[in-house]
């Protein structure tokens, strides 16, 4: 299936030749240089330099597209992956791929749905533009053109099908959960389910790994929990984080709704947004949106410090992968409102480097039509735990005792260094692809949530050190003419699905591990 403009066709690039005289080709690494001189921002984190060079690419899926199952294609901009094997460099200056992309739990507006995850496989061609001159909105979309290809459900374990609707219910651990993997391989720990009589598991994902062995690592909101799927959307195996991570009410029971905030562990909807992998030494790495209830994570109390835990699964054979590290992570504050600005994802970048997704809560699709629609945060930022405290299994895996007491993080305990770096709502940046932050609400407005990322290298020698960093935003299903289980739906506005890439310098980043990551 293919959406006209956002289907893949070479004969596109054609559309760039009025700029060739002035600008050069979109294709001329030596454009990329010069434009890159006059608006690169640089920031140094462990002695390393990292420098932006700009956004380079911009695409869109519309809102009222429909996937293979007939449901609206929305949402999945909450989770994104490179599929193995697709990076391709065609040799003259373009690339193409493919997508693996995950919704999170369907158009819950009004309320949580019945809606079985799943995962898109959506097609590509980048046709990066460096060029000074603004493109009209639709000349840009052919920097990156999308092709929706297919979509692969995934199932609760034994091949039920999983849910969207909130998690009211509990299902107890299989009995051979705590027992020697290689008696119990499949056994899972306590789950959260949609209520008593309607036992499919909940999927609320954030979180989406591809590995080289061809099966998906995808993290959840509602328990917090990380699923391992095969590729055919079979369930093999959960990790669940330590106690101090769990929803538990004040009577010490687990009760894994995200309509209320829990006495302790992970705030409502504050679940592993972001997922990561260290494809060298099998380091899965996943990290809370926001703090721990009992770190000052609470709709009442603001705090600022998540934590980020890593998980060794070089072994698929082991039940339980053990616990390696955890760490304290300090987001950014809106110097305005004292509000913590949420982290939507984390990105691998090399050893103890990586990207953090952080925004506020304004742009197209914000939902609430008495805010100014101006976006005054939304990055892609570093932070090392080169020199972070290590607190895994440790006393503060125990709720009881809280890292981070009323938001104020203990003295003995050292966080994450925390550095901003790549602006998405830049004007200057955003006008060339014939977008615009604040104002009317429409498809030319810069949307609200931005929730993922993936990284391919750009393959010129001239710049052995230059990668791409693709994101993409997640439109909540948010359209005028939509379609869930079956049934029409009037969201009230129409927010695409927006993609952006990026072309940043990263010197500590390995290349061979990139290149295992992609499968190439």
């Amino acid at each position: 299936m293919s959406f006209g403009l956002f289907s893949v066709g070479l004969a596109a690039l054609s559309i760039f030749d009025s700029f060739q005289v002035a600008e050069c080709s979109p294709h001329t690494h030596a454009t990329r240089t010069s434009s890159a001189s006059s608006s690169a921002v640089s920031v140094s984190l462990d002695g390393v330099t990292y420098v932006n060079k700009g956004l380079v690419a911009f695409g869109l899926i519309p809102s009222d597209a429909i996937d293979s199952l007939g449901d609206t294609l929305g949402g999945f901009g909450s989770a994104i992956a490179f599929k193995l094997g697709t990076w391709k460099p065609l040799g003259n200056g373009s690339y193409t791929g493919s997508l693996e992309t995950h919704p999170d739990r369907g158009f819950n507006v009004i309320s949580t749905i019945d809606y079985r995850a799943r995962q898109h496989q959506i097609d590509f061609l980048l046709t990066p533009y460096t060029g000074s001159a603004n493109l009209d909105f639709v000349t840009a979309q052919q920097t990156l053109q999308l092709t929706y290809i297919d979509t692969v459900v995934q199932f609760d374990r034994g091949g039920g099908n999983t849910s969207g609707l909130d998690a009211l219910g509990v299902r107890p651990a299989e009995s051979g959960f705590l027992i020697d993997p290689l008696t119990a391989p499949l056994a899972d720990p306590v789950m959260p389910i949609a209520n008593e009589t309607y036992q499919h598991l909940t999927i609320d994902a954030e979180g989406l790994v591809a590995i080289s062995d061809g099966t998906y690592w995808v993290s959840d909101e509602y328990g917090p929990y990380i699923y391992h799927y095969l590729a055919n959307g079979t369930l093999i195996q959960t990790i669940q984080p330590p106690k101090a991570f769990l929803p538990f009410d004040a009577n010490g029971n687990l009760n894994f709704t995200e309509a209320v905030d829990p006495t302790t562990g992970r705030g409502g909807n504050k679940g592993f947004e972001g997922l990561t992998l260290d494809p060298e030494n099998n380091i899965l790495y996943a990290m809370l949106q926001e703090a721990l209830v009992q770190d000052g994570g609470s709709v009442k109390t603001t705090s600022r410090y998540t934590r980020m835990v890593a998980y060794d699964v070089s072994d698929p054979t082991v039940q339980r992968p053990p616990l390696v590290g955890e760490w304290i992570v300090p987001l950014p504050v809106s110097a305005s409102k004292n509000t913590t600005r949420a982290s939507s994802e984390v990105h691998f970048v090399s050893e103890n480097i990586f990207f953090s997704l952080s925004r506020d809560g304004n742009g197209n699709g914000d939902g609430n039509t008495t805010d100014d629609t101006t976006s005054k945060y939304k990055q892609a930022d570093l932070f090392s735990i080169a020199g972070a405290t290590n607190i895994a299994d440790s006393e503060f895996d125990d709720p009881a005792n809280p890292v981070a007491p009323n938001g104020t993080l203990l003295d003995s305990v050292t966080p994450a260094t925390y550095v901003s770096f790549i602006n998405y709502i830049d004007d200057v940046q955003i006008a060339r692809f014939g977008l615009h932050n604040g104002g009317e609400e429409n498809s030319t407005l810069v949307n609200e949530k931005w929730e993922s990322f993936a990284l391919a290298p750009v393959d010129d020698p001239a710049f052995p050190n230059d990668y791409f960093l693709f994101t993409a935003s997640d439109n909540d299903f948010l359209t005028e003419n939509g379609t869930i289980l079956g049934a029409p739906y009037n969201a009230g506005v129409n927010v695409d699905n927006q993609f952006f890439v990026f072309q940043v310098t990263l010197p500590s980043v390995s290349l061979a591990g990139l290149q295992k990551a992609l499968g190439v």
